[in-house]
């Protein structure tokens, strides 16, 4: 079954039937409309592949209505039909965007032809959009804050080097993306970028996973494998996650950093492999390494060029750009008009302090954009948690209070609620914060919070 929707917008009661019958009995879903103003409420209405868009409309023409369409829904595939057909409408109507052009009466075997086209092309673009989006990620710094700024700046300077890069943050806050932008802006970026998150494999296997193994090394071992070393050679590897790497593993990453060599698992043979090392972690490595978890060694050697990735609370001022860019996203690959955020949105957004960071704004827009049942999306579409727990009532809570007092006084609300929401887990609650343990523990004595 051939799951696309057609939308026919002609005047033309016999055409639209004729081409209705002939589309629904290859497996087509068709709608149809009369006019401009019907067409854009069946567009509104339904989730449309293409329009196939008569040029002689009342109203708004075909040409003029085409131009609208594009401009509310891109990625729609109009195709124009005309019973008076000119080079001229045929040339303005490729300028505007329509996909092919041709004149009535509508040919049966073309018309087909025409629609398997189009869609198959349709089909291929978006393949290979997510294609390059699965292969190179998106590698994009978004904001004008400073934080952003800052950010930028570094990535500018280290990247041109073969320089390694500790990229330090919270989880959510896009290290990974910086480690992406560090790659495409070097030398490397036309070799492979290569990721492994040390801490989603079992320690037995994040061995063989980065310098591979031969076959029979072990249980499961049915062929020998390239690691991600070897796949990575010319180009980047980011170790994803690296706090959480065992310490015997460790100390063979320290050798391909000290000698650039390596062995497979259960193999005699060393192996050679050019690879710029970039490392990511949201643990503090300095207090792994007092603990005796990370080797002290091999934290020098990665932290030449350590980037800071700012959590999103302190990036208030890019969420409208953020979401802007995320409500098109998802909008484009869900297939809907370009949704409206509500400024009351916008408000409730930048208040919240956002404990996943960007991940969890990215996954709030998608939801937005799934759930809002008409192209604005208002207050009443946000999820509960944004909802009562940053509601104040200001004339009471400001009521004749010094700068310094209700400086301490949100400081000492905030610091409580990020206690409260880990659970006073010190550590979790520090790093939320952006701050050490031990400042938590002054500020927590300091501003008299209890649990």
């Amino acid at each position: 079954m051939i799951e696309h929707s057609i939308l026919v917008v002609d005047d033309e009661k016999n055409i639209r039937r004729s081409i209705k019958m002939i589309c629904e009995a290859e497996g087509y879903k068709i709608e149809t409309a009369e006019d401009g103003t019907a067409a854009m409420a069946k567009l509104a209405e339904h989730k449309i592949s293409l329009v196939l868009l008569d040029i002689n409309l009342p109203g708004k023409d075909g040409l003029t209505l085409l131009s609208d369409i594009k401009k509310t829904y891109p990625n729609i595939i109009i195709i124009m039909i005309t019973g008076f057909a000119t080079i001229e409408n045929a040339v303005e109507a490729t300028r505007r965007g329509a996909y092919d052009f041709f004149e009535k009466p509508v040919s049966k075997e073309k018309l087909l032809l025409t629609l398997k086209n189009a869609l198959q092309n349709k089909r291929l673009e978006k393949e290979n959009i997510q294609l390059k989006k699965k292969m190179f990620g998106e590698a994009e710094m978004i904001g004008q804050s400073q934080a952003a700024k800052n950010i930028n700046e570094q990535i500018k300077k280290v990247a041109p080097t073969d320089g390694r890069v500790l990229i330090l943050g919270e989880s959510g806050t896009g290290k990974e993306l910086i480690a992406r932008a560090i790659h495409k802006n070097s030398r490397r970026s036309d070799k492979p970028f290569v990721k492994l998150n040390c801490a989603a494999i079992p320690e037995e296997l994040i061995e063989s996973e980065l310098f591979g193994c031969v076959k029979g090394a072990f249980t499961g071992a049915t062929e020998t494998r390239q690691g991600k070393f070897s796949q990575a050679d010319g180009g980047t590897i980011l170790l994803d996650e690296i706090g959480d790497m065992s310490l015997t593993v460790q100390a063979k990453v320290l050798r391909v950093l000290q000698e650039g060599e390596f062995e497979k698992v259960g193999g005699q043979k060393t192996e050679r492999a050019d690879v710029r090392i970039l490392a990511a972690t949201n643990k503090n490595l300095a207090d792994e390494v007092e603990c005796g978890r990370f080797r002290e060694d091999l934290y020098f050697r990665l932290n030449v060029v350590p980037i800071n990735s700012v959590p999103l609370r302190q990036r208030v001022a890019d969420i409208p750009e953020l979401v802007a860019h995320f409500v098109e996203y998802f909008c484009q690959e869900y297939g809907y008009a370009i949704k409206k955020i509500e400024p009351e949105v916008l408000s409730i957004l930048k208040k919240y302090p956002w404990p996943g960071n960007i991940r969890e704004l990215k996954n709030t827009i998608e939801r937005l954009v799934i759930m809002s049942s008409d192209e604005r999306i208002s207050s009443a579409d946000l999820p509960d948690q944004f909802r009562s727990e940053f509601e104040v009532d200001e004339k009471a809570y400001f009521l004749e209070l010094t700068l310094k007092e209700i400086r301490d006084r949100t400081e000492r609300d905030y610091i409580r609620f990020t206690l409260e929401k880990y659970d006073w887990n010190i550590s979790r609650s520090a790093r939320v914060l952006g701050i050490d343990r031990t400042n938590l523990h002054k500020k927590i004595n300091s501003l008299g919070i209890t649990k």
